[in-house]
């Protein structure tokens, strides 16, 4: 991590972090950060240096933007608490949660105004941002390249009239200015976006080197190629901390029901006015939700995007929730079993 940080606050420590120190370990630990992850190790970051620690079984899970506290032989003493924290359902057909990153204050999501652009993507991600607790912040990338770039920021803006959203050249020093209100010393941004839209390209530009690798979209659909293989946190020389990750073209939400319905408030207020209070939404009496729709007040695509998401997370929290309980029974299994063993053991 370059350049090293000088101060806990260059690297987010924050009064919310400190709060949950004793004054034991305040006396007796050693702040770190997680900075960068890998498979089998981690790197960390203090005020006076950064190394790797080796990730064994019996630690803590772990992501980058943790905060740890260390013993004087560089042993990890226990995580605390998390500010916010991004979690999505893992890839593929696994039952199990992927945390994405910890403790970020804003999020950039990245989303480039081409062919790509997908207000169903950008919900989705917003429910997710919504749900760690962090700030949203939506960047639509490229802005050198439509015809009219207002016409994508109406688009936009039109899900929450309160969503920040900046059209952006990433590749533009005069342009990507505009995020400095942002960017200030001990804030963590995290950047979020699918591969292609050009987020290892804006942290280049903030950083001001070409940290990061790049690559090209595909012509015939203007989807991207992955370029980041690793998550890592690299401090800013003007301040504050960016957060690269991969690029995620499936993102499963899971225990997201709050992120949901503070991206589709609009939809949550109509519902709360519906007759019936298990109301689905499709043809029940007195549904104000099919009212706004009937009225111009509500897009179809807007409540189908917000029904699926809902079914999504319903199905993967339960999913989640039985394999949890599958786990515990087997553990409690395996304990009982170990106890028995040890009881007959010299009979």
């Amino acid at each position: 991590m370059e350049p090293n940080p000088t101060s806990l606050s260059n690297l987010g420590w924050q009064a919310f972090f400190q709060q949950q120190l004793s004054l034991d370990e305040w006396d007796h630990t050693i702040p770190a950060r997680v900075v960068e992850q890998y498979k089998s190790e981690i790197t960390v970051a203090t005020e006076s240096s950064s190394f790797n620690i080796a990730l064994l079984a019996t630690m803590p899970e772990m992501v980058v933007g943790d905060w740890l506290l260390l013993d004087s032989q560089q042993h990890i003493v226990r995580r605390l608490e998390r500010k916010t924290c991004f979690s999505r359902k893992a890839a593929g057909s696994k039952l199990k949660r992927q945390l994405i990153s910890a403790n970020v204050d804003t999020a950039f999501i990245v989303c480039s105004m081409n062919d790509d652009f997908n207000l169903n993507r950008i919900e989705r991600f917003l429910a997710l941002v919504n749900e760690s607790g962090a700030e949203p912040v939506l960047l639509l990338s490229k802005s050198d390249q439509p015809e009219s770039p207002d016409a994508y920021v109406k688009r936009a803006q039109a899900l929450d009239p309160f969503l920040m959203v900046e059209a952006v050249n990433c590749l533009d020093a005069e342009s990507i200015k505009k995020l400095s209100p942002w960017i200030k010393e001990g804030v963590t941004i995290a950047v979020l976006g699918s591969s292609g839209v050009g987020k290892s390209t804006l942290i280049n530009s903030l950083i001001g080197e070409a940290r990061q690798s790049t690559g090209g979209i595909r012509e015939e659909d203007a989807k991207g190629r992955h370029t980041t293989t690793r998550r890592s946190l690299i401090a800013l020389s003007g301040g504050g901390l960016i957060l690269d990750t991969p690029g995620m073209r499936e993102i499963q939400l899971t225990d997201c029901k709050e992120g949901i319905a503070s991206t589709f408030s609009d939809i949550e207020a109509y519902a709360s006015r519906c007759k019936f209070s298990n109301c689905q939404h499709q043809s029940e009496p007195g549904c104000a939700v099919q009212q706004a729709l009937e009225s111009g007040d509500l897009d179809q695509r807007r409540l189908n995007n917000y029904l699926k998401l809902l079914r999504e997370e319903a199905l993967n929290s339960a999913s989640l929730s039985e394999r949890r309980a599958t786990d515990k029974a087997l553990g409690k299994f395996y304990k009982n079993t170990l106890s028995e063993s040890h009881k007959l053991k010299g009979r």
